[in-house]
């Protein structure tokens, strides 16, 4: 036997061994369920999708390793960061990257669907998966119905988020396009800190007055960083600007 004929003959049983070893990965998730898995176990069944006749359970690991120990951090990395993993590759990220956009997809269609949104928290768990990893801040206004019920969620503005930055005429215009009755805004802080700064709050307390004039109510302005929210409906801003506003009308 030839020496390629060897390497040959050792490639084909690796490659039994791993399709052996897949199969029982998959007939464990079906059987015992996927809360029986570890995030070590969950991406190296992703990698399947991906990297066909390789062992994924070490590169699963080196993902979790190189990326602080937590999935959400793999699935959020950057592909040229990913890149760096050995053995990872275009076609092993592929999978990771679906499904980042599946998890934002769903997370969109499900606040949509719900019949009210009831709390800023609420608000927060939709919106902190659109803004995770941005470098840059992104503006977003939440359209609402007399119910509160979600119209419509749009992404306007982008870049450093201040009075001149963001236009209440391109805002409200939408508002009556869609009849909205009400109106959530949120921005992220990149930087991670949450509290509101002095720019901030003199955003809002226009965006209260323009909404006045046009009547629409303003009803959060929701801050999210690394570290949380900041509510500013939960926090009595939001009260304290509408009389603010009021008193001068």
């Amino acid at each position: 036997m030839s020496s390629f004929e060897k390497a040959l003959k050792r490639l084909q049983k690796f490659e039994n061994k791993a399709k052996g070893h897949r199969a029982r990965v998959r007939e464990r998730f079906w059987k015992e369920g996927p809360q029986s898995f570890s995030e070590e176990d969950l991406l190296e069944l992703l990698l399947f999708f991906g990297i066909p006749r390789r062992d994924t359970r070490g590169i699963a690991r080196e993902l979790l390793k190189t990326f602080g120990g937590r999935i959400d951090f793999v699935i959020d990395a950057p592909v040229e960061e990913l890149l760096k993993v050995k053995g990872l590759g275009e076609a092993g990220i592929l999978p990771l990257k679906v499904v980042q956009e599946v998890a934002r997809r769903y997370l969109r269609t499900r606040v949509k669907e719900k019949d009210i949104l009831r709390s800023p928290e609420e608000v927060y768990n939709y919106l902190l998966y659109r803004f995770k990893n941005s470098a840059r801040e992104v503006f977003v206004v939440i359209f609402l119905d007399t119910h509160n019920r979600v119209i419509e969620v749009e992404e306007l503005f982008a870049g450093t988020i201040n009075e001149s930055a963001v236009y209440p005429r391109e805002i409200f215009a939408r508002a009556v396009k869609y009849k909205a009755y009400a109106l959530i805004f949120a921005h992220n802080h990149p930087s991670g800190k949450p509290n509101p700064s002095v720019a901030d709050l003199k955003l809002t307390k226009r965006l209260i007055l323009a909404g006045k004039l046009l009547g629409f109510k303003v009803l959060d302005h929701l801050i999210i960083g690394e570290e949380g929210y900041y509510s500013m409906a939960e926090e009595g801003d939001i009260e304290r600007l509408i009389k603010e506003v009021e008193s001068k009308l």
